[in-house]
């Protein structure tokens, strides 16, 4: 089969929409299908890469202000259709409704190529990160939320990674004209494992060897609330001693660093910045607690990539978090923004080192049951689908 992935944040940005596009083209290209991801350029200009055993092409693209390290392709139509005119792919898999995305949509539509819609954000991942909106976010979310019913009533077949996430889709999901059904994001399960972490990893990162790590991977935007997390360390500070991993860069960077001075636990924190995914996999197994406190994941794939190296996770209770963090079994739901009770938390999984080793159990079986095998078997279905069902 031959699959055009049209991916607006693509490798190597690093967060979940990125990460989830580029396991997929690894993964279907493994499988014997013939792949090309549709990406915005990392240096400006369009130009061909190949990426193991698929060949992206990058769009002609320019910084986007409100997010680091994020390229946009603002009209990148006659991209799109020259590279969908050359390849003739069997099916297209939109990741995002952006420039890329909607171009693939209306070309694919024009010229009979079934379309496969994957959402992954919702409007308060933008609007967080834009406060001079902030009076304005509920109108501006309705309107969002109308746009995405509308552009995803365009494709042939729609998935959202959680349940969850087609819940905070509301009304609009009851009123979606084609299928959508709940496809988790996966992970590669083979990269991850319980071996103690090298020596070599905390040297790196000047991490501590005899001290407990609280870890938090993911982008350091305003949206992921991780200003929480640091207040809820000020807090266990102060009765264990402890330290607190932060993996990731993102647009609140700056501020997080001032704050954890002002907290007063400077000393007590490492950010790594931007890190490979070799780094990612070994410092998920330096922790002994992943904690999310982002009140806006339509899943997470960081959490389950913590899961799958054997710790139990903390999450709030806003998003989809509560899907992989079974309360009171591999972790802990804690309310949003509530530091103290993260807190709490924290220090009971640090303190309890059987309770500790039970949830971090379940979390290794949840994690098993989001292996990215099988989420090529769901994809494949869909594309079978599409393509039986071609008008």
């Amino acid at each position: 089969m031959k699959i055009l992935i049209a991916a607006d944040l693509h490798w190597p940005t690093i967060n979940g929409v990125a990460t989830f596009s580029r396991n997929l083209a690894h993964g279907l290209a493994a499988r014997g299908h013939e792949v090309v991801v549709v990406a915005p350029s990392q240096t400006g200009r369009p130009y061909q890469e190949t990426d193991r055993n698929h060949t992206v092409m990058r769009t002609t693209a320019l910084p986007f202000p409100f997010y680091q390290n994020f390229r946009i392709s603002v009209r990148p139509q006659n991209e799109v259709r020259r590279i969908i005119e050359d390849f003739q792919p069997d099916v297209i898999h939109i990741q995002m409704m952006m420039g890329i995305g909607r171009a693939a949509l209306g070309i694919g539509k024009k010229l009979g190529i079934p379309v496969v819609a994957t959402n992954h954000a919702m409007p308060e991942n933008l609007l967080d990160n834009l406060k001079l909106l902030a009076p304005f976010a509920r109108p501006i979310g309705y309107i969002m939320k109308e746009y995405g019913a509308r552009f995803h009533n365009n494709a042939d077949f729609v998935t959202l990674p959680t349940e969850a996430a087609i819940k905070m889709f509301g009304s609009k999901a009851e009123n979606m004209k084609v299928p959508m059904v709940a496809i988790s994001n996966g992970i590669d399960l083979k990269r991850f494992s319980l071996k103690k972490p090298p020596k070599t990893i905390f040297k790196k990162f000047g991490l501590p060897e005899n001290k407990p790590i609280i870890t938090y991977v993911g982008r350091l935007d305003t949206e992921k609330h991780v200003s929480v997390l640091l207040e809820a360390m000020r807090r266990v500070l102060e009765t264990l001693d402890a330290h607190l991993l932060v993996v990731g860069s993102g647009n609140d960077s700056e501020h997080l660093h001032e704050l954890a001075g002002q907290l007063g636990i400077a000393g007590q924190v490492t950010f790594t910045g931007r890190v490979s995914d070799e780094d990612i996999v070994e410092l998920h197994r330096t922790g002994k607690v992943f904690c999310m406190t982002s009140p806006v994941e339509l899943q997470c794939i960081a959490m389950l990539e913590s899961m799958a190296s054997g710790l139990p996770v903390i999450g709030v209770d806003s998003g989809a978090l509560y899907e992989l963090c079974h309360d009171g079994e591999n972790g802990f739901i804690c309310e949003t923004d509530n530091d103290a009770e993260i807190a709490e938390k924290i220090i009971i999984l640090l303190t309890n080192e059987k309770l500790r080793k039970k949830m971090a159990k379940k979390s290794l079986e949840i994690a098993r049951t989001h292996d990215l095998q099988h989420v090529l078997n769901e994809f494949e279905k869909v594309y079978a689908y599409v393509l039986e069902h071609k008008t």
